[in-house]
């Protein structure tokens, strides 16, 4: 057997009863003849319960010492799982991000993955133990300690993968796989057996919450084989690879975020370089543009209506403020009432009567759409925060999701 990377969430390791049932699959899993090196996240609630604690102590920003301070939610949670797991009878060491080479850049709170020099992880490999990385953290070559952010331990345990040659990366949380719609709205969504990097990509970017966009990046750049399964059972989950389905239309699923908020710039100047100083201006702060819709307005002048997620309204807004004075904008509207809505399937753009079908499933449903985006894999609508679960059942009934192609 080869080798593989196990990553465990929050929830598959929330309590000591939970830690224990994951040391018996890894166990289980190193006896098989399989190299394993398992990531995991922290505990349950603890970056939050962290960061709630920070507020109340400081409520300044202090990115450093935040890194400092989130990194301890996953040493707790690698080292009890080494010593469940060497209760067991299995060799077992536990490293830090920096311990297991994991050199990011210099950005603090959401640092990227620069190189892995995973020299030490290998001698352990060598020696028949079970390497446990804590995942979502760093060193920067300043060797300072970062974090990587939103889903930083899925971005962890794929890069690590990529860095070792691993035969497959498994996701392991608390759903059986990636299904055509959140199972919580719509009752009769399907588990998918196999999704294309890029349409895991878009369901990711789009508000599925399975898998974290940047982990799918890096596994569609290095060709990592994904498997996204359930820790409790074994199940076969969701596997992600390389698309093969031709001009064939597969309707994959629906991906709904409602923890967005629409901006828009209104009565900006009609002139070439406009959205490059309003987008140049938002993305220096790091923060991901997730629809942006250009309009004539009034008076020779257009309107740019674009979505942010909602923990980068803080950010966004004192920048498009000061972006309205400097373009000399009439105005700028911010609504957190809203809520964005994906189809996503390989051959969309090829398919004569798909968009009909969804706008007609949504007028169905009385449901008014805002923005319309679109790309050769996904149609996105933007509509009302209240009316986003009745939209998702309306277009997974009428796109037929729950038969399968």
């Amino acid at each position: 057997m080869g080798l593989l990377v196990q990553k465990y969430g929050g929830t598959s390791v929330g309590s000591p009863e939970r830690i224990q049932q994951v040391a018996d699959r890894i166990v289980r899993t190193r006896r098989s003849g399989t190299e394993l090196v398992v990531v995991v996240s922290a505990m349950g609630d603890t970056t939050d319960d962290l960061i709630d604690l920070a507020k109340k102590v400081s409520p300044e920003e202090h990115p450093r010492e935040m890194d400092m301070l989130l990194t301890a939610g996953e040493r707790i949670s690698m080292a009890l799982v080494a010593m469940a797991v060497r209760d067991r009878g299995q060799e077992a060491v536990s490293f830090t991000g920096s311990q297991s080479g994991i050199v990011t850049d210099t950005s603090h709170t959401r640092a990227k993955i620069v190189e892995i020099r995973a020299e030490r992880i290998r001698e352990e490999l060598a020696k028949g133990r079970v390497v446990i990385v804590a995942g979502f953290q760093g060193v920067s070559r300043d060797r300072e300690v970062t974090t990587l952010g939103r889903g930083g331990s899925d971005t962890t345990a794929v890069a690590l993968a990529a860095a070792l040659g691993a035969e497959e990366c498994e996701i392991y949380t608390d759903v059986d796989g990636v299904y055509t719609a959140d199972p919580r709205i719509v009752p009769g969504a399907r588990k998918l057996a196999a999704l294309s990097y890029d349409e895991m990509l878009e369901l990711a970017c789009l508000g599925a919450k399975v898998l974290h966009n940047r982990s799918v990046e890096i596994a569609r750049r290095f060709g990592v084989p994904v498997h996204v399964r359930s820790s409790f059972n074994w199940n076969e989950g969701t596997r992600i690879r390389k698309g093969g389905s031709m001009e064939q239309v597969v309707i994959r699923g629906i991906a709904h975020d409602a923890d967005v908020a629409k901006i828009a710039l209104l009565g900006v100047p009609d002139r070439p370089g406009v959205a490059s100083e309003i987008f140049r201006a938002v993305g220096s702060q790091g923060v991901n543009v997730r629809m942006i819709v250009q309009a004539s307005g009034e008076g020779g002048k257009n309107d740019v209506t674009f979505a942010v997620g909602l923990h980068d309204v803080k950010t966004v807004l004192p920048i498009v403020e000061a972006m309205r004075k400097d373009l000399g904008a009439r105005a700028f509207v911010y609504d957190p009432d809203v809520a964005i809505i994906s189809v996503v399937g390989e051959g969309l753009a090829t398919s004569a009567g798909t968009a009909g079908a969804v706008f007609e499933a949504l007028a169905q449903a009385k449901v008014n759409i805002e923005l319309i985006s679109t790309s050769s894999i996904t149609i996105t609508c933007m509509v009302r925060q209240q009316d986003v679960e009745r939209a998702v059942r309306s277009l997974h009934e009428a796109l037929h999701l729950e038969q399968g192609p």
